[in-house]
Parts: structure tokens; C-alpha cells; sequence
């Protein structure tokens, strides 16, 4: 299967030297590989938040005979890499813009569904009793530069008096008292909801969440074809068998196999973003950053930055890269990253890196996420295009299906998800596209 990255970014079989993986505690239970023939009502392609969300609330909720297929371990993808933000986002296009583009209720129809995602995490987790390692209780957007700090307040009268979000701005001085200190901190916007988590620990929870309440998950199943016979049935074969199934939820997101269905060809922009996790930094070397926060943190470069500290006091840093994913590649990237946070915070210059990783987010040309049912085929639902943003939206996205499926008709979806999506033009270019777009971001991003 012809796919837009290197291979390397495609190896099922291997699990990523993550910090995640290292400390995600047991495996999901009567979690096997498709061995045979198997039928259903709803079969899942994709075993993270999105599918897993799903199969959860199918199960639960409406007692459906479901099974997820994923061709790596549960949490193989972008759900076991993630930085482990539950935040407010979702989306590409800035808050200012997104009322121009789509009007007023409509935006912020989608910032509610944001919150409301933020919150079914926390909501979930409780009702599941997942063990998530849940810190902070909000997200902090610190201004790289005083212009970036303008930007913010413009962002806090928005946040605050159009999309009704709990937020607030607070100077560089006040920033450092309360929070940390660094070369690149003039200032911040702070909103709530937010949190982090341990990102393959939830999605492992999920995992157990749904086989308790009756889905079944099949791992290292590929699918390699997809086709519906006359009787109506889709068909998903598998090198160990197949399953035929009623309906088919496609949540797949940067990952996806857009060969299997035509009409998922060229919706969507994966971009490699990539993580490194320091060793426990001590009491001295917090105080040398002044570092007194557990929230999430992001800052404003058009190529972002995502940074916290996770509980056991080590330090978590990544951004996007720009590499093929192949393994020279992915070396630069790392080289790149722990400059950048070196010169962020020169007092942690020597500070060992102990885990680095990549791996895929997933944009679409709209920059916005994609959510619906087939508009010739009413069996097919998919969901993809999370932004960075999929802890919360893929969740709740899950949740949206699966109710959709459940009780026979569409939920109240913002109109900003719905459906499809446009094409990239000339979708086989994609990664030109792209290459541009980094470029010209890290050459502006430079100049301020």
C-alpha cells in the first residue's frame, strides 16, 4: 500500500521508544489478532480515541455488536504518541478567522463542542475509572515575542466576550511569578477547561473500557482490502481473516489508509510531529526556570512548540517536523527540537534527553476536522482531522458516531465538522504542499 510518508513511519510491529510506552502499565485484556472469518453489526478501522470512543459507547450505550480492527497494538498511532493535552483546539484557522470564515453562532457552535470535549474526557475517565495521571487545569499560550503578546490580548477579549471561555491575559512579569521564566516569555493567555494526561494510559483505559462492556479488539490486523458485496455487507480483510459488518466507522485520522475507499483519497495532511522527555529534573533546576506549573502548555511560533512537566518532574518538549520520516530524517528532527529547547531554556542546556519519539497529526485543507456518514454509502461514518487537538475532539468525535449509529440519526453536529471535506487539489502533491508551508512558517517565524 503506496503511503505519503517513508516506511519507517509505518512499522506496525514495532512499538515507539516512547516515554508513554515505558510507563502505560498492562495491556488491554482479550485484545487478540484477527484469526478468522468473523461478522458484526458495526466493525471499526483504527484502535485510538476515535475508534475506542466508539466501540465504547456502542457497547455501552446501545448494546451494538462491535469489534475494532487497528494494524499495530492498541494505541500503536498518534493516540499513544501524543503530548497528552486535553485542551481547548481542534482546528487550524485562527479564533478571529474562524468567525470570518463560517460567521458568528457558527464558530461558536464548535468552541462549545470544544469544551464539551474537554469535559466528556474528564467525565469518561470518572464513570470508567481510568487511570489517566491527570495534571493541570488549564492551558497556558505564552507570546514568543511582544508582538505575539498583542495577538494574545485581541485573543482574551475574543475568548472572553464572543465564545464565552474562561480565560485570562496576564503580563510577563505576573507570567514569571506565577508560572516560569525562558527567553521566549512575554506575557500569556490562559484557558480553561484544560489538562494534560498520560495519553496511551487513557487509551489503554478505553480499550478495557470497551471490551468490559462487550466490544471485541483485534490487533495487528491490518486491513488490506475493503469492498461491500450485494448483500450489502462490507468486507474487511485482513492477512488473519476478515469481517464482514453492517456498518463500517473509519477513524483513522493521520494513519489512514486512504487507498481503501475512494472517497478518502487526498482529504487529509499528515504532519510528523515529534516528542522528547528529559530525565527528572530536581528542586535547583525548576527553581533555575523559576518553574512552578503542571498545566499544558503551547507558545504562539507558527510552528508551534508543546511543552510540560509531567508528574514525575520530567520534561516533556516537541514540535512539528518537516523530515520524509525516514530514520536520517528523524534524526534531524530530534537534533532540531533539543536546540530549540535548549535556547528556550539555556539553564536545562545539559539536561539528559532519555526518550524521543514521532509520529503523525492530521490536517485537513479546511484546517478544520471532518465528521459524518457517506453521502452515497449511509453505512460508512468516519471522523478525522484533529489539528494537534485529538485527546478531547477524537473522543468526543467517537462519542457523536457512535450516537449517530446508536439512535439512527445525526446528532447535533456544529456545521463547521461536517462531512467530507474538501480535496487537496492535485492531492498527490501533498507533500510539496507542505514542505512550502513549513518552510515559509520557519522562515517568518525566524524574522520575528
Amino acid at each position: 500500500m503506496k503511503r505519503l510518508y517513508d516506511d519507517n513511519l509505518y512499522r506496525f510491529n514495532e512499538p515507539q521508544a516512547s516515554y508513554w510506552e515505558a510507563t502505560a502499565g498492562d495491556r488491554p485484556v482479550a485484545v487478540v489478532g484477527l484469526q478468522k472469518d468473523e461478522t458484526c453489526d458495526v466493525a471499526i478501522i483504527g484502535g485510538g480515541y476515535t475508534g475506542l470512543s466508539a466501540a465504547l459507547h456502542l457497547a455501552r450505550d446501545y448494546d451494538i455488536d462491535v469489534r475494532v480492527l487497528d494494524a499495530g497494538h492498541i494505541g500503536w498511532g498518534a493516540s499513544g504518541r501524543n503530548g497528552g493535552f486535553c485542551c481547548i483546539g481542534g482546528t487550524g484557522v485562527q479564533r478571529r478567522d474562524l468567525i470570518k470564515l463560517y460567521g458568528e453562532e457558527n464558530a461558536k457552535d464548535f468552541v462549545r463542542a470544544q469544551v464539551e470535549a474537554v469535559e466528556h474526557v474528564r467525565r469518561i475517565a470518572a464513570e470508567e475509572n481510568l487511570e489517566i495521571q491527570a495534571s493541570g487545569a488549564a492551558e497556558l499560550e505564552v507570546a514568543h515575542t511582544p508582538k505575539a503578546f498583542d495577538r494574545l490580548q485581541d485573543d482574551h477579549e475574543l475568548l472572553t466576550n464572543t465564545y464565552g471561555v474562561d480565560s485570562e491575559i496576564v503580563g510577563a512579569d505576573e507570567f514569571r511569578e506565577r508560572y516560569y521564566d525562558s527567553t521566549e516569555q512575554f506575557g500569556a493567555l490562559i484557558s480553561r477547561p484544560g489538562f494534560a494526561l498520560h495519553p496511551l494510559r487513557y487509551c489503554k483505559g478505553l480499550a478495557n473500557a470497551a471490551v468490559r462492556h462487550g466490544a471485541t479488539l483485534h490487533e495487528h490486523s491490518e486491513v488490506l482490502e475493503w469492498r461491500k458485496g450485494d448483500d450489502g455487507l462490507h468486507r474487511l480483510v485482513t492477512a488473519g481473516g476478515a469481517i464482514k459488518a453492517r456498518r463500517v466507522v473509519f477513524a483513522t485520522n493521520g494513519f489512514m489508509p486512504e487507498q481503501l475507499k475512494p472517497e478518502f483519497y487526498g482529504r487529509t495532511m499528515p504532519v510528523v510531529s515529534a516528542i522528547v522527555v528529559t530525565r527528572e529534573l530536581d528542586a535547583d533546576e525548576r527553581a533555575a526556570q523559576q518553574w512552578r506549573t503542571d498545566h499544558p502548555t503551547i507558545n504562539c511560533r507558527r510552528i508551534l512548540n508543546y511543552f510540560r512537566l509531567l508528574p514525575d518532574n520530567r520534561f516533556l518538549f516537541g514540535g512539528r517536523g518537516h523530515t520524509n520520516g525516514d530514520a536520517r530524517g528523524e534524526r534531524r528532527n530530534y537534533e532540531d527540537i533539543i536546540s530549540t529547547f535548549h535556547r528556550i531554556w539555556p539553564a536545562w542546556s545539559d539536561v539528559a534527553i532519555e526518550y524521543r519519539w514521532h509520529g503523525l497529526i492530521c490536517m485537513t485543507s479546511t484546517f478544520c476536522p471532518s465528521l459524518g456518514q457517506l453521502e452515497d454509502d449511509s453505512s460508512v461514518f468516519f471522523s478525522y482531522g484533529y489539528h494537534g487537538n485529538g485527546v478531547n475532539t477524537a473522543s468526543w468525535s467517537g462519542k457523536q458516531l457512535a450516537d449517530w449509529i446508536g439512535n439512527g440519526r445525526s446528532p447535533q453536529l456544529p456545521e463547521i465538522v461536517k462531512g467530507l471535506g474538501r480535496k487537496y487539489p492535485l492531492p498527490g502533491l501533498r507533500m510539496k504542499y507542505l514542505q512550502l508551508g513549513i518552510g515559509v512558517s520557519a522562515w517568518l517565524d525566524r524574522r520575528s
